[in-house]
């Protein structure tokens, strides 16, 4: 089963044509024979609506037979009360996705599907980036296991096709064999008519847990999920781990030795407050953000406001080590993000006013600090000052909860490419002068990941510092796979899609 094909385009987010650091995707994955578990699915999912706001599915499986729903949308969009009573069986998997390979489409979505050699369904969802894909590409049209994919032009579903063509094996003993074969980003969950996988990557960059239900197991990309279907954490899934979930229980096996390089970026933007990452609070560690920040880019000022909702645990802890009082001046339409209706011209010149208004009696008259997560482009920022000056502040100090983003991530995160990272061309000086603030200090990276608790060396911090763990190869980018296709077809250069890694990395 498939769900209607929207029209696979969304518009960019709203706030002045910036796009931000976009989330990765979220996964859920539940076994648990005599439970709903589509609307277990369903709930896991929507406490991940966070992490991608394109696309959401669900495929469930009665012990004979798989069904996959999916569609463009957010999950509330995707799902109603008749088409979950239509799944019904006793393991789900679920994702919610941002394209951060392959273009928006409904063939993009997931789960992706395919049937493997011995004709049974394999469903698998995937939060991550892998950065061999050109190179599995190969292997797997030498190979013979591409076609069937609907169009599909996602690493996600190279995967599920070299996982379905192994004959002569289980999906697990195939899982054995082909995820030593992957590098990059991987947090997957994926089943089989009867079980339940989940595997991580052997650095561990994007979260993945398990957690108990009093009648089964749940995998999940944050704790956050565990809590709003009624489960207890048990533990994070392990870098390079694979595990199994069927009627005779749950079984691990190791297939890479772990190296730890969990994404910095999770604890400053990606992930929920309300999660915990390597037994960190993610809300904790912002605030402690915040205080650091607060020490390290002191100002004299009447009043910290965050920019919601991102930049409030920062600015509480602003507040806190600094005396200055904490207020709201910044009021956030949470319905204003994704949606498939096209401002009008006018309605996009307005632009960050969609989605954050300010409060004009506590602004007015006030020397304003100004607390956010991160700056891209700047073009929001450069937006907010604006709005800001015109509502009354007498002055505008911006404080940034995260070191300046420098470089593009490859491992599951959409940042804007090198050439067009404010901070890559630009010192701090120029970029307040291009936001047009009064002043502008980030965190140091020493003092964000002091307040993670984590090991440097257990980090990923790749975008602030350009120290990528996993090795990159010559052509990396979000639509390789379409212009590989493209390529096969005859129709433009192999590269035309993708981009030179050395050019994402080098230009200026």
């Amino acid at each position: 089963m498939a769900g209607p094909r929207g029209d696979g385009r969304l518009t960019h987010d709203l706030l002045a044509g910036d796009k931000g650091p976009q989330d990765a995707c979220g996964v859920f994955g539940v076994w648990a024979p005599g439970e709903q578990v589509s609307k277990l699915t369903y709930f896991g999912l929507y406490a991940l609506q966070h992490r991608g706001q394109e696309a959401a599915g669900i495929a469930v499986s009665d012990g004979s037979s798989m069904l996959v729903y999916k569609d463009l949308g957010l999950v509330s969009q995707v799902f109603d009360e008749a088409t979950l009573a239509t799944l019904q069986g006793h393991l789900a998997i679920g994702h919610t996705r941002y394209s951060t390979t392959g273009s928006t489409t409904w063939e993009n979505a997931q789960p992706s599907f395919r049937t493997t050699t011995a004709g049974t369904g394999l469903a698998l969802g995937h939060n991550g980036n892998l950065v061999n894909t050109a190179e599995l590409f190969a292997a797997a049209r030498a190979e013979g296991v591409l076609g069937g994919g609907q169009g599909a032009t996602t690493d996600s579903d190279l995967l599920t096709a070299l996982l379905a063509a192994s004959p002569d094996v289980s999906v697990e003993q195939a899982a054995m064999d082909v995820l030593p074969r992957l590098r990059g980003a991987f947090s997957l969950v994926f089943m089989d008519e009867n079980t339940l996988y989940a595997a991580r990557d052997p650095q561990g960059v994007r979260p993945l847990v398990l957690g108990r239900l009093e009648r089964g197991w749940v995998v999940t990309s944050e704790t956050a999920a565990l809590d709003i279907v009624g489960a207890s954490f048990v533990r994070e899934i392990e870098p390079g781990e694979l595990i199994a979930i069927d009627e005779d229980g749950l079984r691990s096996q190791s297939y890479a030795a772990p190296a730890p390089k969990g994404c910095l970026f999770e604890y400053v933007y990606l992930a929920r407050p309300d999660t915990t990452i390597a037994g960190r609070s993610v809300h904790s560690t912002r605030v402690e953000v915040g205080r650091r920040l607060a020490g390290e880019c002191p100002v004299e000022a009447d009043l910290v406001i965050p920019v919601p909702e991102s930049g409030t645990p920062a600015a509480i802890g602003f507040a806190e080590a600094s005396g200055i009082p904490y207020g709201l001046g910044l009021v956030k339409n949470s319905y204003v993000g994704r949606t498939f209706i096209q401002p009008s011209q006018t309605i996009r010149q307005l632009g960050i006013r969609l989605k954050l208004n300010p409060l004009r009696d506590v602004i007015r008259g006030k020397r304003l600090v100004v607390v956010d997560d991160s700056i891209v482009r700047g073009n929001t920022q450069r937006a907010l000052v604006r709005m800001l000056r015109e509502a009354g502040a007498l002055e505008v100090h911006v404080r940034i909860s995260s070191p300046p983003v420098k470089w593009p991530c490859f491992y599951g995160i959409d940042f804007a490419s090198k050439a067009e990272l404010i901070a890559s061309g630009l010192d701090t000086e120029g970029i307040r002068a291009s936001i047009g603030a009064d002043s502008l200090g980030y965190v140091s990276l020493d003092g964000l990941i002091a307040a993670s608790e984590q090991p440097r060396t257990r980090l990923c911090r790749a975008c602030f510092d350009g120290e990528y763990p996993i090795p990159l190869p010559d052509v990396v980018g979000k639509h390789v796979l379409e212009g590989i296709e493209r390529s096969v077809a005859g129709r433009e250069p192999e590269h035309a899609s993708g981009y030179l890694a050395e050019d994402a990395l080098t230009r200026p």
